[in-house]
C-alpha cells in the first residue's frame, strides 16, 4: 500500500512513518526539513505552503492512503503568533485538501484535527457530537482545516476521516509540552546527581487526557483500514492534574526528593481546566483500545530524556 505522510519528521509523524513501514507499506513522508526517522520510508523536503508542489507530490505519489499530521501544533506558541498560526494552519490544510480533490480522489485520508476544538465542554467526557467551541487560536485554526475537511470531502465525494486525538505524549516528545517537559527536567536533575529534582510547571489543576503515542499511532492506522469518513476521538476517557504528573514522576524518581515549583509567567489566563475524551466510537469502527498506561509512558519518557541528554554530555566532551 502506498502511504503519505505530512509533518513524517514531527513527533506523531516519526511514529506513525515507521509503524506503516514495519507493516509493509511504501511509505512517503513530507515535512519542511525531508527527514523521516530511521526505518520510517522514504522523506520529501516540501513546504506545504507552496501549493504547486504539494500537487505534483500528491500526484508522483499516487496514494492508497494520506495521513495530515502537519500543523503548527502548539497552544502556547499561538498566543505568541496568531496570525501565523492561523495563516499557516488554514493554508496548509487548503493546499492538502485542493491536492486531494485534484491529484488524489481515490485516496483515504486521516485528518488530524484536535480535542483542542472542543474548548470547555459542559459534558465530560465530551463526545463527538459536543460543539466546538475552540479557546485559543490554535484551536480555532484546526476547527477551521476540520471544517474545511468536512466540506470538501461532502462536494468532491472524498473518504475523509476526522481524528480527533487529545493529549499524546511519549518518548521522543519535545519539552515544549507538559508531560514530556517533566520527563525533561526530571531526567536532568537525576542526571546532575542532585539529591533533590526541581519541577517547574504553570497550573497544577489543569487537567488533560493522555494517551501514548504508540497507541495513538495505531488508532490512526485503524481508523484508515476500517472507518467510515466522519469524526473520531481519539482518548482514554481518563484525565490526570499537571500536579498528578508531578506526583507520579516523583514516585518514579524515589528515593530521591522532588520539590514542585508553579511558575506563574507559566500559568495562563485563558485555560481550558479539564478535558477528556470518550472513545467509543473509535472502538465501535476499528476494535482499538488504548495499551499502554500512563505511568509507563513516563517512565519511558524519562528513561529516553536521560539516554540522550547523557549522549549529549559524551558528545560534548569528545569534542
Amino acid at each position: 500500500m502506498r502511504v503519505l505522510i505530512t509533518g513524517a519528521s514531527g513527533f506523531a509523524g516519526g511514529y506513525l512513518a515507521r509503524a506503516c513501514t514495519a507493516a509493509g507499506d511504501e511509505v512517503l513522508g513530507l515535512s519542511r526539513s525531508g527527514e523521516v526517522p530511521v526505518g520510517g520510508g522514504d522523506g520529501l523536503a516540501l513546504d506545504l505552503i507552496d501549493r504547486d508542489r504539494v500537487r505534483e507530490a500528491f500526484r508522483d505519489a499516487a496514494p492508497d492512503v494520506v495521513y495530515h499530521l502537519a500543523a503548527l501544533s502548539s497552544v502556547g506558541r499561538s498566543w505568541d503568533d496568531p496570525a501565523g498560526t492561523m495563516e499557516e494552519n488554514v493554508a496548509t490544510a487548503v493546499n492538502v485538501l485542493e491536492a486531494l480533490r485534484l491529484d488524489a480522489p481515490g485516496a483515504r485520508t486521516v485528518w488530524v484535527s484536535s480535542c483542542e476544538v472542543y474548548g470547555t465542554s459542559a459534558q465530560l467526557p465530551v463526545n463527538e457530537t459536543a460543539p466546538v467551541l475552540p479557546a485559543n487560536p490554535y484551536a480555532v485554526s484546526k476547527t477551521a482545516g476540520e471544517q474545511l475537511a468536512a466540506v470538501y470531502g461532502e462536494a468532491y465525494g472524498l473518504e475523509i476521516i476526522r481524528a480527533r486525538p487529545f493529549n499524546h505524549t511519549g518518548p521522543g516528545q519535545r519539552p515544549l509540552f507538559v508531560a514530556a517537559s517533566l520527563a525533561y527536567q526530571a531526567a536532568e536533575g537525576r542526571l546532575s546527581g542532585a539529591e533533590r529534582i526541581h519541577i517547574v510547571t504553570g497550573n497544577p489543576d489543569t487537567r488533560r487526557d493522555f494517551t501514548d503515542v504508540r497507541d495513538v499511532v495505531r488508532a490512526y492506522r485503524l481508523l484508515a483500514e476500517r472507518a467510515s469518513p466522519g469524526i473520531y476521538n481519539v482518548s482514554t476517557g481518563r484525565s490526570v492534574s499537571t500536579g498528578d504528573q508531578v506526583r507520579l514522576l516523583a514516585e518514579l524518581l524515589a528515593p530521591l526528593e522532588v520539590d514542585h515549583e508553579v511558575d506563574p509567567a507559566r500559568v495562563r489566563a485563558h485555560e481550558v481546566m479539564d478535558l477528556r475524551g470518550a472513545n467509543e466510537r473509535l472502538r465501535e469502527a476499528t476494535g482499538w483500545e488504548p495499551e499502554i498506561p500512563f505511568r509507563d509512558t513516563l517512565r519511558d519518557s524519562l528513561e529516553w530524556w536521560e539516554r540522550e541528554l547523557s549522549r549529549a554530555t559524551e558528545a560534548g566532551r569528545s569534542t
